[in-house]
């Protein structure tokens, strides 16, 4: 069983190390997102405070799960709400990661949908992301009812440095009263 909590920008300031120590057995297993395997704690745990603003701010939404009786977080996802006055119905899905012990319990779909559940409350009724084509994820992505736009070849480098095509998703959401992508 697991708990999802948004954090807020002093918890995610006391978690900075629990979640480096996430990002880098995520990392190590393979997962690209956005840092090389010569990673290391120190500055895995500094991206994390990185963020500390953000959040405080409101421009970054973030949520971690933690297995009952585990000492560590299983899983974390985030969302940044889009600024521009023309977009604020629209945000992007960032850094879901789920540690490799914890994989196969359908956490990556729950952190999802608590993420969605919390855009749709804040009337975020579009979500995009994206995520290297052919890897697990793209697969639970599609499986959890996001719709796959397009692939750009050779957007990122996985861990080892090797560029790898990014396949891009969408989804519309409910906002409270209205149909999935509803004005």
């Amino acid at each position: 069983m697991y708990t999802v909590e948004r954090l807020t920008a002093d918890e995610l300031e006391g978690a900075a190390g629990q979640l480096a120590a996430l990002l880098l057995e995520t990392v190590a297993t393979g997962s690209s997102l956005g840092f090389l395997s010569s990673l290391d704690a120190e500055d895995a745990a500094g991206w994390w405070r990185a963020l500390v603003p953000d959040v405080a701010a409101g421009r970054l939404l973030l949520w971690a799960a933690r297995a009952e009786g585990a000492d560590r977080i299983a899983g974390t996802v985030q969302l940044r709400p889009a600024v521009p006055a023309n977009g604020r119905h629209r945000g992007e899905v960032a850094k879901l990661m789920v540690h490799p012990a914890d994989r196969g319990q359908r956490l990556a779909g729950r952190l999802l949908a608590t993420l969605e559940a919390g855009a749709s409350e804040r009337g975020i009724r579009l979500l995009v992301l994206d995520t290297e084509t052919g890897s697990p994820a793209e697969r639970m992505y599609a499986a959890e009812g996001w719709t796959r736009v397009g692939t750009v070849p050779d957007f990122a480098t996985d861990p080892t440095g090797v560029a790898r095509p990014t396949t891009v998703f969408y989804k519309q959401l409910a906002v409270a009263g209205e149909a999935p992508g509803g004005a």
